[in-house]
């Protein structure tokens, strides 16, 4: 989970002898009644004992506990983590092998000297993330597949079996479209409409759903375009045959133009 840009909570907690302050950083909103806080077990300590640093209010949906040296979480200073749902702790670079990390997020040190003196910060995760199953493939409907040129307009769907909770977004040719001023995205992205169509409009066109966990794209759905222009009745048109290819596709765009004689 990526962490939210929630304001820091800090505790201070004096020391007889030895001056140990703990900074708490929360990466979520809590309720002021529930807010975490850190007790020293004992309150006074002297050199060579132990002292708890007692973690209380700790919230459901805990997914990591994480304790450094200093007032930043940084990964240099890690000194010890405990993962609660694999039920796994893994010291840092900063532990010193007196410190051990309880599945309560509390942290004691042993023995403690003058090199403990500073500040530690508490890093909290929390696992709110809801169960998401994998997509299945969408498809495509189209309202026509052959389409002439600055004439008509065409509308495609991609088809899901859900309503909420997935992303959709569309490919042209294997690559993301990039969509054109004849072109509009309903707005969940589910219809992508084009008109009046051009040539470079034709080609294979994809929808691609995805969740958290898992994304899927439906089979290609080819759009031909059909290049017409009318001849004047009083003049012998003299025909010239185009082909347009499209990189990754299997198919060409087939133009025919009318030419008259001055």
């Amino acid at each position: 989970m990526e962490p939210s840009s929630a304001p820091a909570h800090r505790q201070h907690v004096p020391w007889h002898r030895l001056l140990l302050a703990v900074s708490l950083l929360s990466f979520w909103n809590l309720p002021t009644t529930a807010q975490i806080t850190i007790e020293s077990v004992p309150f006074n300590v002297a050199e060579g004992s132990d002292v708890l640093l007692l973690v209380h209010n700790a919230t459901e949906n805990i997914l990591d506990y994480s304790w450094y040296r200093g007032e930043r979480a940084e990964n240099t200073q890690l000194i010890a983590s405990y993962r609660v749902d694999l039920q796994v702790n893994t010291t840092g670079p900063a532990h010193s092998s007196r410190e051990i990390i309880y599945p309560n997020g509390s942290l004691l040190f042993q023995k403690v000297t003058q090199n403990d003196t500073g500040y530690y910060t508490l890093l909290v995760t929390k696992n709110d993330l809801q169960t998401e199953n994998l997509v299945a493939q969408p498809s495509i409907r189209a309202s026509k597949t052959t389409v002439t040129e600055h004439k008509d307009h065409m509308a495609l769907t991609c088809l899901t079996n859900y309503d909420t909770g997935i992303s959709i977004s569309w490919l042209f040719n294997g690559q993301s479209l990039l969509l054109t001023e004849r072109m509009e995205l309903s707005q969940d992205n589910s219809t992508l409409t084009t008109g009046p169509v051009r040539r470079e409009d034709a080609g294979d066109y994809q929808c691609e759903v995805s969740n958290l966990v898992s994304s899927s794209k439906s089979d290609p759905s080819r759009v031909d375009v059909i290049c017409e222009y009318p001849s004047s009745p009083s003049m012998s048109p003299t025909l010239s045959l185009h082909m347009y290819s499209h990189p990754n596709s299997l198919f060409a765009n087939i133009c025919v133009d009318y030419l008259f004689p001055p």
